[in-house]
């Protein structure tokens, strides 16, 4: 029987609760501190929630709720008021509690425009609690000017050394060039994949455009500005503004005031401990920093000595030997009532016959690459050491269910040439930009090494590793080798399969949704073409 509510308890509640009657509900018109407190009271009481929120919340004058959510609060300062009345009745609220989970209960979306492409890593590193999304370099052309300048960081150390012209003119080159090509390669492209009958317009310009910002991003320096919107709990936001702090790029550090402050005014009672004037905040950023600056000694006095050898652009480095065992007891555990030490026993005796058949009942059945193998596969660990350009580990530092570690960005690894500006005689023009950045990353890295990151192009290679399970292997290739993606990535993530299927044969064989194909010169016509068919579905229902 569903709770009974008077009349006038009705009435308040249905401003804050999606229905009154049923078990299942969304809160509403509630700040995030305040929908925090109410589920961590709610988590130590035996009230329904629309009770403790009546009981506990609303009908206690002391509590301040009617001046923190009352209507009216329209300007920028009765809402900074409300703010500030909502973090005190937090607090009041909260006062024997952990604040590390119940900062998870709210969360904030938090608009970060006009940073670095390495302060946007930065912001996007964190695996869990945070969602971002990025400017994309397929889909928006990097050519504008502001006030008859090019948009890209002037990092603050350098332009006030002696480097400062050579950085200036190094970027100012780059997008020169950037510039000068869009409507030379537009072309190119469409002379050379003409539009077809079936393909309409829209779809077909949008396709021209996103091949030629595909080949031409890599002219774009680390400089280049974009824009990253994130969603997260205010946990998350915490640790993540912490370790900016900590940075020693002092973009990251005034990115992390920048947020703390904006993020005070909507989920202040969430992130207070991030800042280095709090206790908690001054400590862990003392802990980190020490640490950095302590394993850059440690890797000095080790490796200095130590030359790069040439390797592979894809590196299998460690995997599991007897990943079949592991696989077949985790599949038949939950089916079991056996401790796991005795089901290991039982699968070490089985024949590899008999193991490959259970994999194979496990996820024989998935029917395309959203259906996910289950969590068994997450018992069996791969290595990658991966050697790639800038751009396509920024599609690739997306994943999270793994851990990635990079090296910073530099131009020792040399850097890719589109094969379409070979093709189209523009390969010298790009080439010589690259050589320029080169010069221009070597000179400023003398002094500084962190900060001459930011004139490094896009199509320079980076070293990084990604530990993943099997079943995030499966999800990383399959996604990954899409005919519609990037050539870049679509080849780390077909040569990650094959390294895979020559250790774990009985495992890659149902890897069914890999597309080793060479793929289409035109990645995003297909998508354009399903894109045009949804649209024509709306337009038919409305």
């Amino acid at each position: 029987m569903a709770e009974q509510f008077s009349s006038e308890e009705q009435k308040v509640l249905s401003r804050f609760c999606s229905n009154l009657d049923k078990p299942v509900f969304v809160l509403l018109n509630l700040p995030e501190v305040v929908k925090g407190a109410l589920f961590s009271r709610y988590s130590r009481s035996s009230k329904s929630l629309r009770r403790v929120l009546l009981d506990e919340f609303i009908n206690r004058p002391e509590m301040g709720f009617s001046e923190i959510v009352g209507e009216g609060a329209k300007s920028g300062v009765e809402q900074a008021v409300a703010i500030q009345k909502a973090e005190e009745f937090y607090n009041r609220v909260l006062v024997g509690y952990g604040d590390d989970s119940v900062a998870e209960l709210g969360g904030a979306h938090i608009a970060c425009e006009k940073v670095s492409n390495i302060a946007s890593k930065v912001l996007e590193d964190s695996r869990i609690g945070l969602s971002p999304l990025e400017k994309s370099t397929r889909y928006v052309y990097f050519n504008k000017k502001e006030d008859g300048k090019y948009l890209f960081y002037r990092e603050p150390e350098i332009m006030s050394s002696e480097h400062a012209e050579l950085y200036e003119s190094t970027c100012n080159l780059l997008f020169d060039t950037y510039s000068e090509l869009l409507e030379p390669v537009k072309k190119y492209i469409m002379d050379n994949n003409p539009r077809e009958g079936d393909v309409s317009e829209r779809a077909y310009n949008s396709t021209i455009r996103a091949k030629t910002c595909d080949i031409l991003r890599g002219l774009l320096p680390a400089a280049a500005l974009t824009n990253v919107g994130i969603f997260g709990n205010g946990r998350a936001f915490e640790y993540l503004i912490t370790k900016m702090y900590a940075s020693p790029l002092s973009e990251i550090q005034m990115l992390a005031r920048e947020m703390q402050a904006e993020l005070n005014k909507a989920i202040p009672s969430f992130v207070k401990r991030a800042q280095p004037s709090d206790k908690y905040g001054a400590r862990t950023n003392s802990y980190l920093v020490q640490t950095r600056e302590g394993m850059e000694r440690a890797s000095h006095s080790l490796l200095s000595n130590a030359k790069i050898e040439a390797s592979d652009d894809v590196v299998l480095v460690d995997y599991d030997e007897n990943a079949d065992v592991k696989a077949v007891v985790a599949m038949l555990y939950p089916y079991s009532h056996l401790p796991l030490s005795q089901l290991r026993t039982i699968v070490e005796k089985m024949s590899k016959e008999e193991r490959a058949k259970v994999i194979t009942e496990y996820v024989h059945r998935r029917e395309n690459r959203r259906h996910k193998p289950g969590r068994a596969l997450e018992n069996i660990y791969y290595t990658f050491d991966i050697l790639g350009n800038y751009g396509l580990y920024r599609d690739l530092h997306r994943h999270r269910i793994l851990t990635q570690e990079r090296q910073e960005l530099s131009t020792l690894h040399g850097y890719d040439v589109p094969s379409e500006l070979k093709e189209a005689g523009f390969a010298d023009k790009f080439e010589k930009r690259m050589h320029e950045a080169d010069s221009a990353y070597r000179q400023i890295a003398k002094e500084m090494p962190k900060q001459a990151q930011y004139v490094v192009p896009l199509a320079y290679k980076l070293r990084w590793y990604m530990k993943m399970n099997a079943r995030e292997a499966f999800h990383f290739t399959e996604l990954r080798s899409v005919v519609q993606g990037h050539a870049d990535y679509r080849c780390i993530a077909q040569k990650m399969y094959l390294e895979i299927k020559r250790v774990h044969p009985s495992l890659a064989q149902h890897m069914k949704f890999i597309d080793m194909s060479r793929g289409e010169r035109l990645e995003r016509l297909g998508a354009e073409k399903k894109t045009d068919k949804k649209l024509k579905e709306l337009e038919k229902k409305a």
